[in-house]
């Protein structure tokens, strides 16, 4: 990734436990080498547990508490997947919410796996072309979208992935898409 590519740009990271760990921290590390300045948002108060494919793995402290988290002061928002992070994002009507308010103001959305959940709640899914984890492809069609399965898809400022494997492409393409949107270079 190109150093100084997100310079200035202020990316949320919702999570809470049970985030798959490399969805949240790989992702994470590419937009920081690009400059971007990345904060992880929760429900929870201080620490985070990840899901380490098919363990409980490292926690990860919470920059913003959800109470205090205001979408107004972020550019762009990631959703990591793992099954119980975005299972219950998605029952959280604050969770729900804070990710509505990005695609309200047209601020772009990277997800993956299950995270396009929290996305389905806020029925921002409608319309769009989008990928996921397989086992939420009923779940994407019933909220009126157009699922596929391909590694990264764009569907104008929202970014959706698969899996793990496809973190690569998901990273070069939310990049690419963060750098379009907050008008710099691609």
């Amino acid at each position: 990734m190109a150093n100084g590519k997100l310079d200035g740009m202020k990316v949320a990271i919702l999570a809470t436990d049970g985030f798959e760990q490399v969805e949240l921290m790989e992702p994470r590390k590419a937009l920081d080498e690009a400059g971007a300045e990345t904060k992880v948002v929760s429900p929870k108060d201080d620490m985070v547990r990840g899901w380490d494919f098919t363990d409980w793995g490292d926690e990860v402290p919470v920059d913003v508490p959800l109470d205090r988290a205001d979408a107004e002061e972020f550019d762009a928002l990631v959703l990591p997947g793992g099954v119980i992070n975005p299972d219950a994002l998605r029952m959280n009507p604050k969770a729900v919410a804070f990710v509505k308010s990005f695609f309200d103001a047209g601020k772009p959305v990277a997800s993956i796996c299950h995270g396009p959940w929290s996305i389905i709640e806020t029925g921002a899914a409608r319309g769009r072309r989008m990928t996921s984890w397989p086992s939420l492809k009923t779940d994407i069609v019933n909220a009126g979208a157009h699922w596929v399965d391909e590694e990264a898809v764009l569907d104008r400022n929202m970014v959706t992935s698969r899996n793990p494997d496809d973190i690569p492409a998901f990273n070069r393409t939310m990049i690419d898409l963060f750098a379009r949107t907050s008008g710099q270079a691609t």
